[in-house]
């Protein structure tokens, strides 16, 4: 009889701390910033995903980003200990990205160092050659490239800065 207290007992006390443990990540969440789209590089089975490095999600003032607002996000997103999400291409490789649905409706660019590379689609994925981010034709220079996402064609409302890095 004892064994059968203790086991209801514990399995009550293990539901309640669950309860207790939902609520309390439920608070810190409801704290934090409302999230940005998700936007993903996949190179081979491998892959990253980012929140926006600049936002400007419609809500109070900021419908969009200014022209000021988007170069000082990428000089950002260039500078050597910024943290901006990086992933290896091997140039022989295709490079596919991925946007979630909320950045596809207002069409998306991908930029090479800052400069359009494609043009505004309104599809949730692309899939560029690997060797186009080394090639210095395309505007790269080096082992390693900052490619962007711009969300918008006219209106700019959000950056999301990824480093590519040649594995050969």
């Amino acid at each position: 009889m004892t064994s059968l207290r203790s086991a209801s007992t514990a399995r009550r006390r293990r539901a309640v701390a669950a309860v207790g443990a939902v609520g309390a990540g439920l608070l810190v969440l409801s704290a934090c910033d409302k999230p940005t789209p998700i936007s993903t590089i996949t190179v081979g089975t491998s892959s990253v995903s980012s929140e926006a490095s600049c936002y400007a999600d419609g809500d109070g003032d900021a419908k969009e980003l200014k022209t000021a607002e988007v170069t000082e996000c990428l000089k950002k997103d260039t500078a050597k200990d910024s943290d901006v999400k990086s992933i290896k291409v091997d140039p022989d490789e295709n490079v596919r990205f991925g946007v979630d649905p909320k950045i596809a409706d207002k069409g998306w660019t991908i930029l090479l160092n800052g400069n359009p590379l494609t043009d505004s689609t309104t599809k949730t994925y692309r899939t560029i050659p690997g060797s186009v981010f080394f090639n210095a034709q395309y505007g790269a220079q080096g082992d390693s490239t900052l490619v962007s996402i711009k969300e918008g064609e006219n209106d700019i409302t959000g950056v999301w800065s990824f480093r590519l890095k040649k594995d050969s």
